[in-house]
């Protein structure tokens, strides 16, 4: 079994494409990122809402908010915690992991606060963090720290894959922007809990992708022995993300047959 999806539900560029809503992209995908509750969070109306569109064999992996991941570090953040999951509640089982995606100053010396934090919050749901400390990418006695603390308390080690967007030329502004957003950091492709989450950035280089995914192809099979992983494809424009889609499915569909076959939408080639 796996989890593949976008990092988002909808796109302007997705509408001539016939994805209009969260319940026509759940016609294609069994999962979403769910980016937009790290900026904001939503609407208890829109919350339902989003339960109406989608079946029980859907999942949401949605992201922490940054007023309690950046903003507070972690720190005195019981009441937005609250806040935040009371209201998700909708969705309950329909969430694959809450994650926390926590900013680069997040060093060695606040892994007592990550631990408290995830010690304190409900144990019926799982849970993912993404690091982007280098001190955390050097296999070093703070990385083994943290990849101890997360398998002992059974939480996810969230894990980007910058190397396609790195490599490829900025020749445009998109491609640059994602250059100067998306760290640049190792890949540990690990697994210290049930639901490793995999976010592969690419570029719109097709070819280039295809080439650096093809170690997923051979790492995420290996893991469904044991775990249910997440996948979710990015590309700098992601309106653009279909076509990545295009690229690896037919791979993928080979590793996993269960995947069937490919999202029905029309290759970008004729529209754009």
């Amino acid at each position: 079994m796996i989890y593949i999806g976008l990092p988002q539900w909808s796109h302007p560029k997705w509408v001539r494409l016939g994805i209009t809503s969260l319940e026509d992209y759940a016609l294609l995908f069994n999962c979403v990122e769910g980016n937009t509750t790290l900026y904001a969070l939503p609407k208890a109306e829109s919350v339902q809402r989003w339960r109406e569109m989608t079946g029980d064999d859907f999942r949401f992996c949605f992201k922490f908010p940054a007023t309690i991941s950046h903003q507070a570090a972690l720190r005195q953040c019981g009441d937005l915690t609250a806040e935040f999951l009371d209201r998700m509640s909708p969705l309950a089982n329909r969430i694959g992991q809450y994650w926390l995606q926590l900013p680069a100053t997040f060093g060695p010396q606040n892994l007592p606060a990550l631990w408290h934090f995830l010690d304190t919050l409900p144990k019926a749901f799982t849970y993912g963090v993404e690091v982007r400390h280098p001190s955390f990418f050097d296999k070093s006695a703070d990385e083994q720290a943290l990849n101890r603390g997360l398998h002992e308390r059974g939480v996810n080690r969230a894990i980007l894959d910058s190397r396609p967007v790195h490599s490829a030329k900025p020749h445009s502004e998109a491609i640059r922007e994602a250059q100067r957003k998306k760290p640049k950091v190792p890949v540990h492709a690990l697994v210290t809990a049930s639901n490793p989450l995999v976010r592969f950035i690419g570029s719109d280089d097709m070819q280039q992708n295809r080439a650096l995914f093809d170690v997923w192809l051979k790492t995420l099979p290996k893991w469904t022995e044991k775990a249910t992983p997440y996948l979710f494809l990015h590309t700098p424009d992601i309106g653009l993300v279909p076509e990545l889609v295009h690229t690896l499915w037919p791979e993928l569909q080979r590793q996993f047959p269960a995947l069937g076959d490919e999202p029905a939408i029309p290759q970008q080639n004729s529209l754009f």
